[in-house]
């Protein structure tokens, strides 16, 4: 056996480093295994600003900083002409008002490398290809880009592998999600006319029809992601090669087809994502806590993914530095259960969304200044504020004000 931990950290990303820098700065030995090499494209390039207490807590905000990535003080969602803004100056819980637009290649790679350089061993191109979980460690196998396998003795392990789902796949705990299957199309491409008349400081979401979005995501460095999100057949419609679909697209999205009007893709060609969404059993098990999409990831619309990865880490960092203390941890009631209420929040929204109950929410003629700070709230990712009744009646009270907006509106 060649090496011993405190906690080995099983992938790279937002979770696994956020995971990793906290349990190291409280003196445990941390190991990261990552299977990609960095940078690699991910997608989830539009923050919230509930991520940035993770990485502050982390110590990985300065180094983000020094980056100069996009700011992002807001959301802007646009249908059939209407306008539904949200600044997170306005939003109703105490927090962060403002957070980030990155290229996720390049955010990624920041927090890993702050995390090497604070003392992390991070090993890429590295597979976890087997754990056995004994009383009070764990061995778990690796392999190498070259196929020679090692041995790792941990105390613990934190799961934070992403759409790899390492443990939930070696121990069955994985289970079909209940959201509808959908896919995505999307491509960073330049973006010279963004000053004419854009902010970039914000993520802009169209209502290309009732089933399908678009995103469009502005970074520091003058390109943008731009992606379409929608039902699988939506997108049968379009013929050809992936590239002239996406250009399709584009032009099939008035605003969007003068904008990118000649634009230079900066990939080769888009790519397409489907069928992302997933579930677990159990977001913990003896010796293992499982973060991030390893848990469950909903859709990309709203952005909850980093989100969700960010405060999952560090609420399961803290447990694993109670638990490795020898202090008593209860999981179920102190990590899962409010994980899982995040997730449902979130849930709630983006069931709003593609079912058109948020449509008469956000686009009403004459909205309530209060009620839109405590959506905005949730937009932050402040999902766990309980204080903010919708989140905490928010199925109820997102369901009520579209109803009687949409009455409302009939009455009109």
């Amino acid at each position: 056996m060649k090496k011993q931990v405190d906690v080995l950290v099983i992938g790279a990303g937002p979770a696994g480093s956020i995971a990793a820098a906290i349990i190291h700065r409280a003196g445990f030995s941390v190991q990261v295994v990552e299977k990609m090499k960095f940078p690699r494209f991910v997608i989830g390039e539009s923050l919230l600003p509930r991520c940035m207490e993770a990485l502050e807590e982390a110590g990985l905000l300065d180094a983000v900083k020094a980056k100069g990535f996009q700011r992002k003080d807001g959301a802007k969602f646009v249908m059939d002409g209407n306008i539904c803004d949200f600044n997170f100056s306005n939003q109703y819980t105490h927090g962060w008002q403002w957070t980030w637009q990155v290229p996720r290649a390049d955010f990624d790679k920041t927090l890993a490398d702050e995390c090497e350089r604070m003392g992390v061993s991070v090993n890429y191109e590295t597979e976890v290809i087997d754990i056995k979980i004994n009383d009070d460690h764990s061995i778990i196998t690796v392999k190498d880009i070259t196929g020679n396998t090692d041995t790792i003795r941990a105390r613990f392990i934190v799961d934070g592998s992403g759409y790899g789902r390492v443990i939930p796949k070696l121990f069955g705990l994985e289970r079909p999600s209940s959201m509808p299957p959908r896919k995505a199309v999307f491509c960073h491409i330049t973006d010279p006319k963004r000053d004419q008349a854009f902010e970039p400081n914000r993520i802009v979401v169209y209502v290309h029809n009732p089933k399908t979005w678009i995103w469009v995501i502005p970074f520091s460095n003058g390109n943008t992601s731009v992606g379409y999100v929608g039902d699988p057949e939506f997108f049968e419609q379009y013929k050809g090669t992936l590239k002239e679909q996406y250009l399709a697209l584009l032009a099939a999205e008035p605003e969007l087809a003068d904008r990118f009007e000649n634009c230079e893709m900066v990939w080769d060609e888009p790519k397409t994502l489907q069928g992302w969404s997933s579930t677990t059993d159990a977001f913990f098990g003896k010796g293992f806590v499982l973060t991030g999409n390893v848990t469950e990831f909903l859709d990309p619309v709203f952005s909850s993914g980093v989100t969700l990865a960010s405060v999952s880490a560090q609420m399961a960092a803290n447990l694993v530095i109670r638990h490795l203390n020898g202090e008593e941890v209860n999981w179920k009631d102190e990590y899962m259960a409010p994980m899982a209420k995040g997730v449902d929040v979130f849930r709630t929204y983006v069931n709003g969304w593609y079912d058109g109950s948020l449509f008469n929410i956000f686009f009403a003629p004459e909205p309530d200044l209060e009620i839109r700070g405590q959506i905005c709230s949730v937009l932050a990712g402040y999902v766990w504020d309980e204080s903010n009744p919708f989140v905490a009646r928010h199925e109820k009270n997102v369901r009520t004000l579209s109803n009687f907006l949409a009455a409302k509106k009939a009455l009109a």
